[in-house]
């Protein structure tokens, strides 16, 4: 398991905890994307809701109701747990259990998602990144 620390994050900021996806094409490019309102893309995913049983039960309804794929079962793989100054909610700090998943079905952006990116982890060039994405999970992919 690799564990990333908080990177610049006050000890006595709030803490949102989420579970991340990294999900990857053909070419290995990775997912990002930009929620409505925000200017950073970050890898899918979100907090856990009261009847979500674990991570990946988190997982498998935000990409449903995101991206409107299916997780698919037993593609998992655990690849970090990091942290990092929040790219939405100023002064808090987020905090990732991110998984590397498979996923079915056509991805599209929906709900609060407004725009969806595949870049090349080593190079995503230009692109305004969240700093959990750019600092702690992209690099893992290089």
């Amino acid at each position: 398991m690799v564990v990333h620390p908080a990177v610049s994050a006050p000890d006595a900021a709030p803490r949102i905890r989420i579970v991340a996806a990294v999900i990857r094409d053909g070419a290995g490019r990775s997912l990002l994307v930009r929620k409505r309102g925000a200017e950073v893309f970050q890898q899918p995913g979100g907090k856990r809701d009261p009847g979500d049983a674990d991570d990946l039960a988190t997982l498998a309804r935000e990409l449903r109701e995101e991206l409107g794929c299916e997780l698919l079962p037993g593609s998992a793989r655990f690849l970090c747990r990091a942290s990092a100054p929040a790219a939405n909610e100023r002064g808090h700090v987020v905090e990732a259990e991110v998984y590397e998943v498979q996923v079915r079905g056509e991805i599209r952006a929906q709900a609060e998602i407004a725009e969806l990116r595949w870049i090349d982890p080593a190079a995503p060039g230009g692109l305004p990144i969240a700093r959990l994405s750019r600092e702690h999970i992209l690099p893992l992919l290089r």
